[in-house]
């Protein structure tokens, strides 16, 4: 029986109908409560959870998001059901921290992820249009760089408990959602009464709707940098026909619950600057590149036992404090009385997209293998 599945998640009707079913639960989520246009959002349910952690003071975007931790155990559970756990170290762990880091800052330009610009454009958000071609930008250089050598170098087989500690962790962010303890006057845990962060699904829903996604995304090994990557790469389309389905599914979902809203100007938590939705997007990919995979998938990576993924989201929660506190993330567009003031980011935050992509580009420079 498991070799059936493990060949039905390897086919393309596997990935196209995990595509089609995450497609269908993130518009759903969104329904039940999480932010508009937001039903899944890697990086902002990241940034949340810093927010609610006390990392950043950010007080509107402060939640323990359970979907983040349903993708983690989900893929464990996956991993060992599968006998694919395999607890692994050793790649480059600070260069994936620091790429963590400058991920963050150039989703948080945009505003979303890579899964959060598809669920953007299928719910009608033209502003997502520059965005993925920004990310498509970003992951082709990176694939200049993989073309060229490029390499964080291979990780090793290490003490399994190396491999549990980051699900473990997300045992420990479960808990303190769940029983929302106090650990001093004014301190965490966090969550907003206005904005993004107060708007969420039932923890029961939002933590089961993540078990399934990490479950499915470990067994087909669904990415969107990936799908990208390849198509550049190596002209392979196995991984693009989920996003495909990914995108589809969604916009038809949106259709059916009355959540489609096309237009460019003051979409939900988005922003209509043009120049810097492509370039966030761009830092963001190229980063995605060099790491090897968008930030769900290296959620699925460590869930999997993969404790260099699980340092890239340390480096992306981090990054996240850092935006929110240094002002480097962008502001979304506001309608204030028929009034429209176009969102953006501020002369700290497009410093710190430049740096990353120099950092970037010195990073995949000078990590390159000798060709034969």
């Amino acid at each position: 029986m498991s070799e059936r599945l493990t060949r039905f998640f390897a086919s393309r009707l596997g990935i196209v109908l995990v595509g089609a079913v995450i497609g269908i639960l993130g518009p759903l989520l969104q329904f039940l409560g999480n932010p508009k246009n937001m039903g899944i959002c890697v990086a902002c349910f990241e940034r949340d959870i810093a927010g609610a952690l006390g990392l950043h003071r950010a007080a509107v975007v402060q939640y323990i998001r359970p979907e983040i931790i349903g993708f983690v155990l989900g893929s464990l559970v996956a991993a060992l059901v599968f006998r694919e756990f395999k607890a692994r170290a050793g790649s480059a762990p600070i260069v994936r921290f620091v790429l963590g880091v400058f991920a963050m800052f150039g989703a948080l330009v945009f505003l979303g992820c890579p899964w959060r610009a598809n669920f953007r454009l299928a719910g009608g958000d033209l502003n997502a249009i520059p965005g993925l071609l920004g990310l498509a930008a970003g992951i082709a250089i990176g694939v200049y760089f993989l073309r060229n050598g490029y390499s964080l170098g291979r990780s090793t087989k290490t003490y399994p408990i190396v491999g549990y500690i980051f699900p473990a962790l997300m045992v420990g962010l479960l808990l303190l959602a769940v029983f929302q303890p106090v650990f001093a006057e004014g301190g965490p845990i966090f969550q907003s009464e206005s904005g993004p962060g107060s708007q969420f699904a039932p923890l029961a829903i939002s933590l089961s709707i993540g078990l399934l996604i990490g479950f499915l995304a470990q067994r087909t090994r669904f990415c969107t940098m990936g799908a990208i990557r390849d198509v550049i790469l190596i002209r392979d389309t196995h991984l693009v026909s989920g996003l495909g389905a990914l995108l589809v599914a969604a916009f038809v979902t949106n259709l059916a619950l009355g959540q489609f809203n096309p237009g460019y100007a003051a979409q939900p938590i988005a922003h209509s600057n043009l120049l810097w939705n492509i370039l966030g997007m761009l830092l963001a990919g190229l980063a995605y590149a060099l790491a090897g995979g968008c930030p769900g998938r290296q959620l699925f990576l460590a869930g999997e036992g993969d404790s260099d993924s699980a340092v890239f989201v340390l480096g992306m929660i981090t990054g996240a404090a850092f935006a929110h506190n240094f002002g480097l993330a962008a502001r979304p567009d506001a309608l204030v009385d028929g009034v429209l003031t176009v969102g953006g980011i501020s002369p700290a935050g497009m410093v710190a997209v430049v740096l990353g992509l120099a950092v970037c580009l010195v990073i995949g420079f000078g990590m390159r293998e000798k060709l034969a």
